[in-house]
C-alpha cells in the first residue's frame, strides 16, 4: 500500500488494523469572545419558550444563534456583526418588560461587544 499526500481522515492496514479519527471544528475563541459567547448563551437561555415568544424575542434569537455560531466556528465575531447584534440587543431591550435574569443577561451581551468593538 502507498500513500502519496493525505489531508484528513484515518487509514488502517492490516487484519487487525484500527483507524482513530479525532475531528474538531472551529477555533477557541479569544477570553473576550468567549465571554460574550457565555453571554449570549445566558440570553437565549433567558428568553421566553418558543410557544411564548414575541416577534422582537424570536427576531433576537436568531441574531443571536448567528453571533453564536460565528464565534463557535471562526472563534471571533466581525465587527458588522457585533454591530447588529449590539443594535438589537438594545432595540429588544428597550421594547421589552423584560424579566430581571433576561435584561442581565441583555446587559452582559452589550457590554460585551461594546468592549470588542471599542
Amino acid at each position: 500500500m502507498s500513500i502519496g499526500s493525505m489531508t484528513g481522515g484515518s487509514i488502517a492496514t492490516g487484519s487487525h488494523g484500527t483507524a482513530t479519527s479525532y475531528n474538531t471544528t472551529g477555533a477557541a475563541p479569544d477570553p473576550r469572545h468567549a465571554e460574550l459567547l457565555a453571554a449570549i448563551r445566558d440570553l437565549r437561555g433567558a428568553l421566553p419558550s418558543v410557544a411564548d415568544r414575541s416577534e422582537e424575542d424570536a427576531v433576537l434569537d436568531g441574531e443571536l444563534a448567528e453571533a453564536e455560531a460565528e464565534i463557535v466556528g471562526a472563534g471571533t465575531a466581525d465587527s458588522g456583526r457585533l454591530t447588529r447584534l449590539l443594535v438589537g440587543v438594545r432595540g429588544w431591550l428597550g421594547s421589552q418588560g423584560a424579566a430581571v435574569g433576561a435584561v442581565a443577561s441583555a446587559t452582559a451581551v452589550v457590554q460585551g461587544v461594546a468592549q470588542l468593538l471599542g
